[in-house]
């Protein structure tokens, strides 16, 4: 999966579950099912039913017609798997107030970025999204190394889950030391199997970590100098090296308790680096634009949707908290156009000649400019809103910008 795929699931994951966590039900009739790999679709659809037929006792007939109704279309939209996905599948549906006394029924199924391992069925006014919260998470990689004398512990963060790959007991012995040996031939005996020992930890991190995808960085932390000493000897491969995020991590441990502490000193600097990506092409941008000419610099939808379309843009900027729509719009006339909107569900002017315009078709605006870049290439950042950058994005040219190979004017 290409880093644009990787990035427009994540987006739409984001986007659906921001939706999914707004709505409330009147009653208790919000149906959230979550499905593990390795259970069976006929016992899922058994369970359901069993639950179908409990909710014939529900005393409000409002109630019970709909939550009967939002199994019907669960089990309806189950049917087509014949077997749960490796990752598991998740099912949200029920009605939800519209304007007046009015309801709808929403569904969203969702393959979730990350494995679940349990079952639940849970009928409430909310949908139950707590399983899937820590996914919201910044999903991109990085390596953990924890390491001194005694012992090195290699691992990988993937959101918020730690897991350890690698553990090493060293064989460096003590400096304090009885016999007769001399103290000089023992100390270069201790410095050979600290050596082998630091070699044994960077071959195992070059396996595990080289040529990883999606790999964004490498923590190293640890007690006391041995962790400087280990990356500043160039035990490490010199691809890895240059993805040693720095400055190095006290901890107080090297085993897999030290993995949880790295990564929580390393909280706010893992925040900087994604911020700091951003602020790159963002600054980028701006050296474009300050040119006497405007530079490689495109803004402002339809510019950049005119350099987008001849392949001409390298680096398209989109702000995440873009919430907009991309509609085709028809009149009777027999006028098509298409047209960036807020709500694709109000009433709409043909914009060739005022008269009153149907939406024939609409989608996501971000999902079709990820469409849209695909076509050459063209890679995707989103911009966050949680920075005078991203916020810049947003009021000053309309939430998306473009970074151009060649000018188209």
């Amino acid at each position: 999966m290409g880093e644009n795929s990787v990035d427009r699931a994540r987006y739409d994951f984001k986007k659906a579950m921001q939706e999914i966590t707004a709505y409330k039900g009147r009653g208790t009739e919000l149906i959230s099912v979550y499905i593990p790999f390795g259970r069976l679709i006929s016992d899922v659809m058994a369970y359901l039913r069993e639950e179908q037929s409990q909710a014939t006792n529900i005393k409000s007939k409002t109630t019970m017609k709909n939550v009967t109704s939002a199994i019907d279309s669960i089990m309806s939209r189950l049917k087509t798997y014949r077997t749960v996905p490796e990752k598991g599948i998740v099912v949200f549906c029920g009605e939800v107030p519209r304007a007046g006394d009015q309801t709808k029924m929403v569904q969203y199924t969702l393959e979730p970025p990350e494995a679940i391992s349990t079952f639940y069925y849970r009928c409430d006014s909310s949908f139950f999204t707590e399983p899937l919260d820590a996914m919201l998470l910044e999903k991109k990689s990085y390596g953990l190394i924890t390491i001194d004398r005694k012992e090195a512990t290699l691992g990988m963060l993937s959101g918020s889950k730690i897991t350890v790959l690698k553990h090493f007991d060293s064989l460096v012995p003590s400096k304090h030391h009885q016999g007769g040996q001399s103290s000089v031939r023992f100390e270069r005996l201790i410095e050979i199997a600290a050596h082998e020992f630091y070699k044994k930890v960077a071959d195992n991190a070059t396996e595990v970590f080289l040529n990883r995808e999606g790999l964004q960085g490498i923590l190293v932390g640890g007690p006391g100098s041995t962790k400087d000493f280990f990356v500043k000897e160039e035990y490490l491969h010199h691809e890895l090296r240059k993805k040693v995020v720095t400055p190095y991590f006290d901890t107080g441990y090297t085993d897999e308790s030290g993995l949880r502490e790295l990564v929580d000193a390393a909280k706010d600097t893992l925040v900087d680096i994604q911020l700091t990506v951003e602020k790159e092409y963002m600054q980028r941008l701006f050296r474009e634009i300050r040119k006497p000419d405007g530079g490689l610099s495109a803004y402002g939808e339809g510019d950049v949707r005119a350099a987008l379309d001849v392949g001409a843009v390298d680096v398209l900027l989109v702000s995440e908290t873009l919430d907009r729509s991309r509609v085709t719009l028809e009149c009777a006339s027999g006028h098509s156009s298409g047209a960036t909107v807020d709500d694709p569900d109000a009433k709409m002017a043909c914009p060739v000649c005022g008269a009153q315009a149907k939406v024939t078709s609409s989608e996501d605006l971000i999902d079709g400019l990820f469409e849209a870049a695909d076509k050459f290439s063209t890679h995707v950042q989103l911009i966050s809103g949680d920075s005078e950058e991203g916020d810049m994005l947003l009021k000053a040219f309309g939430g998306m910008a473009a970074i151009l190979r060649y000018r188209t004017a």
